[in-house]
């Protein structure tokens, strides 16, 4: 009798969609790849913590308007789309370099700029008309 055989590291590994595929690029381009997500996850961590401030500070001070209220969701909605497209991101990337395929863009990061001017100008008029 013999031993069944031993899986690949290749078969081991998850998601299979991703390392199923092409062949093994430089480590270190994994690497910086693993790094950008997370990085984009700390991005997202920091647009959450700053939407619930905002709405607990404001609800301290029973000012909790509809603008702050906007301005912490617009905030919180970023932090998730950061999460999503991190993951996403990761993913295709990680798939395109098995596949010698180019990288691709993401066009959150414009969304994520335009949430952010929309932040920045909610601020700035309840700052003026406080």
């Amino acid at each position: 009798m013999s031993d069944p055989p031993t899986p690949s590291p290749r078969d081991r590994r998850w998601p299979r969609s991703v390392y199923g595929i092409g062949s093994e690029p430089d480590p270190r381009f994994s690497f910086a790849n693993e790094r950008t997500f997370l990085a984009w996850i700390r991005t997202g961590l920091g647009f959450l913590a700053a939407g619930v401030a905002i709405a607990t500070v404001a609800s301290f001070t029973d000012q909790l308007r509809l603008e702050v209220r906007l301005a912490a969701i617009l905030l919180i909605l970023c932090g998730m789309g950061c999460a999503v497209d991190g993951i996403t991101r990761w993913i295709r990337n990680e798939r395109a370099m098995r596949l010698g395929e180019p990288l691709h863009s993401s066009p959150l990061i414009l969304v994520l700029t335009i949430g952010v001017v929309l932040v920045a100008l909610v601020a700035f008029v309840v700052v003026s008309y406080a």
